[in-house]
């Protein structure tokens, strides 16, 4: 799990960037050290168990609306314990994020519809087209403004992973 933005390039894409580790313990083991490290370490960070899923939030005086939350599931594939990690904001940013790319998407196809609708009965259909061309140029902008998040919450990502790294010990492969 070394730099977890920058191990691979599609996470530079991605606005929620993940990874993959396999595991040198069994599922139970791993799940006890998460669970035995929770209880006794006074640590800064939030965390919530369900299971085989974990999610470590920042501390609450570090918090803010940029910060990224680490999601991480323990799974058995062939007889492998694999680690699977996902950075990303928390679920109420994320869904206004996701909500508003929605609307733009929606936005764009009314606003063809309307041009094409203009055009068919051959009035002004001037206005759609612009917002035909504002509507994707906006949707890009919502993703730069995502990219510019995660390079504000970049140290935090960095700090969970240390975080799970510390936790998890030799037990890397």
């Amino acid at each position: 799990m070394s730099e977890p933005i920058l191990e691979d390039n599609l996470n530079k894409i991605l606005l929620k960037p993940r990874f993959k580790e396999e595991l040198l313990e069994d599922k139970s083991a791993i799940l006890k050290k998460f669970e035995d490290h929770f209880k006794q370490n006074d640590s800064k960070f939030r965390t919530k168990t369900a299971d085989s899923h974990i999610v470590i939030d920042v501390p609450d005086e570090e918090d803010h609306f940029w910060s990224p939350q680490l999601q991480i599931e323990i799974i058995t594939e062939d007889d492998k314990t694999i680690l699977k990690g996902l950075f990303g904001p928390k679920p109420q940013v994320w869904t206004m994020f996701m909500f508003f790319h929605f609307a733009v998407a929606f936005a764009f196809i009314v606003f063809l519809i309307m041009a094409y609708t203009k055009y068919s009965l051959k009035q002004d259909y001037q206005f759609s087209m612009y917002m035909c061309i504002a509507m994707p140029i906006l949707w890009i902008l919502f993703y730069v403004f995502g990219q510019l998040g995660k390079k504000k919450g970049y140290s935090q990502m960095i700090a969970l992973d240390a975080y799970v790294k510390d936790i998890l010990g030799s037990s890397i492969q």
